[in-house]
């Protein structure tokens, strides 16, 4: 998602519930450090706090609670994507309040923490917490430039998930060339012409220009282009190289027949088409890899956020 002036509204929502946040924080475990009084609500419990602990004093549970409700809104967000018929709201508004809500979780840990880390459950829950943020950063950065990167540097594009199919397809042309020039695939040639003279035969040779081009397009298409079609990753193979390429074509047309120019400009169309997919499939896992770790990562914050409620309400009733 583009961050533009449709986000103001919730920076400005972030940054007065994050100031809200502050001064009672400051007000109920610092109160010295506020220049002027401030009276908080008699269910937040005496001043300074009795538990040592902020997390398990009323304000801290309050923090830890709202932060506890924005994971559990943002795990919903790809559940609201696949049903794009809810009327709760579109799903660009879900994305915006995805993002803002989960920056606002940042102070409201922090002061649920009391600004430190606890034992080995709280520290392996915050490291949780921090690769899903990181990974979350990254991805709405890679947001904001790649789609123009990929616009800049694609003169066309084809459906992602076509490209294993499209890939597929130039092999196959590649395969029906190479059968169309190699002479064990076609029938006997006809014995050469003749022509008498003078009671003695005469033997008229055809040119063998085309013949010598042909078999240098079928080494070349043999050693180097489906090589190149079929390898895995195409960046690795010499005509992976758009200049590089550009002048090993140049070359193989100069020492082929001008009739063949064909053949050797079809080669270089899929040559350049799997070079286009290799960049678009390499932008496409900058602009989305990030989800590989982002997903699974949020899915075991949630599951170790209940594990840590369910153990901070067990030791506030003992």
């Amino acid at each position: 998602m583009i961050l533009d002036r449709r986000h103001l509204p919730w920076a400005f929502l972030v940054l007065f519930a994050t100031a809200v946040a502050a001064l009672f924080y400051l007000a109920n475990f610092h109160p010295k450090l506020l220049p002027i009084p401030f009276a908080l609500p008699p269910l937040l419990g005496p001043i300074p706090p009795v538990r040592n602990t902020v997390g398990g004093t009323p304000l801290g549970l309050i923090f830890g609670t709202l932060a506890f409700m924005i994971f559990l809104f943002a795990s919903a967000m790809g559940a609201r994507k696949k049903r794009r018929l809810w009327r709760i709201g579109s799903v660009q508004t879900w994305l915006r309040a995805h993002i803002w809500l989960s920056i606002l979780t940042i102070p409201l840990i922090l002061f649920h923490s009391g600004f430190a880390l606890g034992g080995p459950m709280t520290s392996t829950l915050a490291a949780v917490y921090a690769i899903v943020m990181a990974s979350g950063f990254f991805g709405l950065a890679m947001q904001q430039f790649m789609p123009r990167v990929m616009t800049e540097s694609l003169p066309r594009e084809v459906v992602f998930e076509q490209i294993p199919h499209i890939r597929t397809l130039l092999v196959d042309f590649a395969e029906k060339l190479k059968k169309q020039l190699d002479p064990a695939e076609k029938p006997a040639a006809k014995p050469p012409a003749t022509a008498a003279s003078e009671g003695a035969v005469a033997v008229i040779e055809a040119p063998l220009a085309v013949e010598d081009s042909q078999s240098v397009i079928l080494d070349f298409l043999s050693r180097e282009c489906l090589p190149y079609l079929k390898k895995g990753r195409g960046e690795q193979h010499r005509l992976g190289d758009q200049k590089l390429s550009d002048d090993i074509f140049r070359l193989l047309k100069l020492n082929t027949a001008e009739d063949l120019h064909g053949k050797v400009d079809e080669m270089q169309s899929w040559c350049d088409d799997r070079r286009l997919m290799d960049l678009q499939m390499r932008l496409h896992h900058w602009l989305h890899g990030w989800l590989i770790f982002h997903v699974p990562f949020s899915v075991a914050l949630l599951v170790l956020t209940l594990w840590h409620a369910w153990i901070a309400m067990t030791y506030l009733q003992s």
